[in-house]
Parts: structure tokens; C-alpha cells; sequence
């Protein structure tokens, strides 16, 4: 029966991975799998390393998160310095994920780390800081903050990876 995307199924078009195939290879797989799955129109909008940003992203948020609840709620840590902690761990495995498995990055390390840096540290003042503590201070739960500061932290995050950090441009 034929796709009413007129794309076929995306699954045929993804080979099997080769014995012997890299992280970074099935990764790339998986992401190009679940890209292929989406409509037609919306394929077209949402490149593939998006839908691999966004699988890389929920595990490091939900690191973050962990981190938080465990330092703010069961230890009790100040929360400022429970959402930097997390903060801190989840965004250095996301720039290695990200790096390693999203964008397979071979540029100069370096320069990739300083960009990265420049990104979190504005991410971390106008969202996390700025954005999460602001809604805390007007009586939402820590967490409740968190996941709102967190869904305008996704998008600024990719935009700034995909544009500045890793640098990839889009091929018409």
C-alpha cells in the first residue's frame, strides 16, 4: 500500500548496521529511522540531528533533574547551587554526547569547548538562573521551574549547537 506521505516507510531506506558498526554509526541509524518515521512536511522542517538533539537531550535532562530532586529535596542543598550542579554534570555529558554521537564532530576540540562554554554560561544566566529562579521566587515548585526554563533552554540550546558550537550549515 502506498505511503499517503509519498515517502515510503523509512525503514527500508535505513540499511541494516554493518557488523562491526560504531556508536556514532547506530546512533546515526536510529536518529535517520525515526526521521524517516516522521510526515513528510515535518521532515522537512525538523533536520535529523534535531530529532537526535532532542534523544540526547531527555537523557541529560533527566540526569539534570535527578541531580536536583536528590540535592534540593532530600539533602536539602540551596537550590541555586542544586540546579548548578546538575546543571553542570548534565551539560558536559550532553557536549560529549552531542559531540561524540549527534553531530559526529571532527573540529578542533578547543574550539568547540570554548563555544560550548560561552553557550551554557548564557543558557545557564537567562534560563536557568534568570528564567527558573524568577518563576520559584513567584511560588512554582523548584522542578515546575525547571521544566518550564527547560522547554525555552531546548531550543535555544540546539539552535546555538547546531549554528555556532558544531557549525553545521544547511545543504539545500
Amino acid at each position: 500500500m502506498p505511503d499517503p506521505g509519498g515517502r515510503g516507510s523509512g525503514a527500508s531506506a535505513v540499511p541494516a548496521a554493518p557488523t562491526g558498526a560504531t556508536a556514532a554509526d547506530r546512533f546515526a541509524r536510529a536518529r535517520l529511522r525515526f526521521h524517516g518515521a516522521l510526515p513528510a512536511w515535518l521532515a522537512r522542517l525538523v533536520p535529523e540531528t534535531a530529532i537526535g538533539f532532542a534523544a540526547i537531550s531527555s537523557f541529560t535532562y533527566a540526569v539534570d533533574l535527578t541531580i536536583l530532586y536528590v540535592l534540593d529535596s532530600v539533602l536539602g542543598v540551596l537550590y541555586p547551587v542544586a540546579v548548578t550542579v546538575g546543571y553542570v554534570i548534565a551539560f558536559g555529558l550532553a557536549f560529549v554526547l552531542n559531540r561524540w554521537l549527534n553531530f559526529q564532530s571532527h573540529g578542533p576540540v578547543g574550539r568547540q569547548t570554548g563555544r560550548y562554554v560561552l553557550t551554557v554560561l548564557t543558557n545557564y544566566a537567562l534560563f536557568i538562573l534568570g528564567l527558573a529562579s524568577l518563576l520559584e521566587w513567584q511560588g512554582v515548585p523548584g522542578i515546575g521551574a525547571r521544566l518550564i526554563a527547560g522547554a525555552f533552554e531546548a531550543v535555544y540550546m540546539y539552535l546555538m549547537m547546531r549554528f555556532f558550537v558544531f557549525r553545521i550549515k544547511r545543504y539545500a
